[in-house]
Parts: C-alpha cells; sequence; structure tokens
C-alpha cells in the first residue's frame, strides 16, 4: 500500500477554488434575473368549447411589462397568467407571435417590474459558461448551468403552409426542465443572450439566439404585433463558386437553387433549378441564412437585382418579392 499523503489547507482551498467561482457565478446569475423570469400558464382552445391548460416561463424585457417567451408556448392562446417569485400574479395579453422565429411578445398590467438585460449571442464561444433560468411552477425558479456545446444548429419551423429555418440557434447542455420553454438563457453576467425553447436530445437545449436579427423580430412585434418577411420562392444549399469566379468576388461560396415554387416571385423572373446565386440587392450571399436574413419587409414589392452563374455565364435577372403569408 502506497504512503499516505497530506493535504494541506492551502492546496485544498486552490481545488475548491474553481469550483466556488463557478457558484458564484450562477448563484449571481439566478439572483439577478430570477425576479424577471415568469411562470405563464395559458387556456388553449381545443374545438367543440373544450379547453386545456398549459405554459412555460417567459422574460420581462421592459420594465412597462412587455414579456417575451417562445411563440409554441402561447400557440392558441391570446391571454394568460403570469406569476412571479415573489408571489405575484398579473394578466398577460398577447401582443404578437413569429412561429417562423419561435418568438412571441406578452404584456402585463402596467406594473414596475424588473427588466431583464439582453446581450448578444453572436458574441458566444462554444465551451462558454451558461445559465438557464425557467419559472415552471411559479414562485420558485428553475436553474441549471452548463456551456455552450455548439454554435450554428438550426432549427425548423413552421407556420401554416410556411416553413422557415431559425439560423444560428443555440445548443447547450444547460438541462432544460419541463416548463422552461420561453425562459432565459443567461450569459455569465446575467444578460439574456437566448429563449430556451426544445430540447435536443438527452442533456442538451436548443435556445433561440438574442442577436440583431431577433431584436428587429422582437421589435416589430411590440409595435405592430407582427414581423413582415419577404418571399421570392426557391429552395437552395450553399455551394462551392467555381475557382475563376470565386477569385474574382473574394469569396468561396453561393446558393444553388435546387427548386423554383410555381408562380413564386424567382419563377416569375425566370430562375431555374442549378442557378447559383451569388448576389440579391448587392450583397453577397453564401447559404441560405444569408437569404433569409434579408428576407425583410423592406424589400416586399421592390425590384432587386439577383446576380447568379448559369452555365458558365454571369446573369442579372430582377425579381420582385411578395410577402410571405403563413
Amino acid at each position: 500500500m502506497g504512503a499516505m499523503r497530506l493535504i494541506s489547507l492551502e492546496e485544498r482551498a486552490q481545488d475548491e477554488a474553481p469550483l466556488d467561482a463557478y457558484s458564484r457565478v450562477v448563484t449571481g446569475v439566478a439572483r439577478r434575473l430570477a425576479p424577471s423570469v415568469a411562470n405563464l400558464r395559458v387556456s388553449r382552445r381545443a374545438g367543440r368549447g373544450r379547453s386545456f391548460e398549459g405554459g412555460g416561463s417567459g422574460v420581462v424585457i421592459t420594465p412597462d411589462g412587455f414579456v417575451l417567451t417562445s411563440a409554441h408556448v402561447v400557440t392558441g392562446t391570446d391571454h394568460g397568467v403570469a406569476s412571479f417569485v415573489d408571489g405575484s400574479e398579473l394578466t398577460v395579453e398577447l401582443v404578437g407571435a413569429d412561429p417562423l422565429s419561435d418568438l412571441a411578445v406578452l404584456r402585463t398590467e402596467p406594473s414596475d417590474l424588473t427588466a431583464a438585460e439582453l446581450g448578444d449571442a453572436d458574441s458566444l464561444q462554444v465551451g462558454q459558461l451558461v445559465v438557464a433560468i425557467g419559472n415552471p411552477h411559479g414562485f420558485a425558479g428553475s436553474v441549471t448551468a452548463g456551456v455552450v456545446s455548439a454554435l450554428g444548429r438550426s432549427l425548423p419551423t413552421r407556420s401554416g403552409s410556411a416553413t422557415r429555418i431559425v439560423e444560428n440557434v443555440i445548443q447547450t447542455d444547460a438541462a432544460l426542465n419541463p416548463g422552461n420553454s420561453g425562459g432565459a438563457l443567461a450569459d455569465g453576467d446575467g444578460r439574456v443572450v437566448g429563449i430556451n425553447t426544445a430540447v435536443a436530445g438527452v442533456g442538451l437545449g436548443l435556445a433561440v439566439p438574442i442577436n440583431a436579427t431577433t431584436r428587429a423580430i422582437v421589435g416589430a412585434l411590440m409595435s405592430e404585433g407582427r414581423f413582415r418577411r419577404a418571399y421570392i420562392g426557391i429552395a437552395g444549399d450553399s455551394r462551392p463558386l467555381p475557382p475563376r469566379l470565386a477569385a474574382s468576388l473574394g469569396r468561396r461560396r453561393g446558393i444553388e437553387v435546387v427548386e423554383v415554387v410555381e408562380e413564386s416571385p424567382a419563377a416569375r423572373a425566370g430562375l431555374r433549378a442549378e442557378d447559383l446565386i451569388v448576389e440579391v440587392d448587392g450583397l453577397p450571399v453564401a447559404g441560405v441564412g444569408d437569404l433569409q436574413r434579408m428576407m425583410a419587409d423592406r424589400l416586399i414589392g421592390r425590384a432587386v437585382e439577383v446576380r447568379l452563374l448559369r452555365q458558365g455565364r454571369e446573369l442579372t435577372v430582377e425579381l420582385v418579392p411578395d410577402e410571405l403569408v403563413a
């Protein structure tokens, strides 16, 4: 048997220091955000006069009562009740929902609420500490911690006949408990960098990022109750550019058109399968995510130029995007 080694108090303190620092960060984030995270209880219509209870969590984003949550939490309802950790309960009304980003905005009765600070998910790094906070029961917040396990994930969403891929979704190993959908994913400084939306597998969760794109969606929901998107009517995928074109453009990839929807703006403009799109409205596109980010209301009904490569020839065609109707 080997000799027993005594551990000094100094060595023990050095071993415990990282864990203590981790705990201080997590407890600090929880203390800061818990008053801003609400439990949401909603009644959904189920047909034939029936209804059933559902819900999730929400995050207060303004002191006068705007609450951000997941669109799927409030599907089929326009009102509910928000409960906070201090025991207060407030009625909430649906302001607007955008199922294609899985984001929705509610508003409570006028009240001096504690608003969370929104961060920027684009600054996250794989391995960075994040804290998931929900409020599944109303009077006791749920806190889990982990790291960003992957960035750039995609989340398919649907609204009626319209489908869309939410890009740059955050994947984390911070466990998401039942009722945490719509709750906050925060960085170590307590800034909300994502809205928890789904469980991706055992020990993995997904969150819709808070960034420039989603801030625009949230702003439109707050002011207009909806977010308008442009639509051109193609299915495509990223593809490497031919070496000569890549050298002249200074970039490596474009969007190959896989399918053109009949009677769509793209069809009317003469786009074809196997066209390789490199620019839209003067801006470079390297993947479908680039194109989706451009499809905002400013393009609806306005002629835009599409630069593409077809059978080795460079062409420019003009199309007029429609408004996407779910």
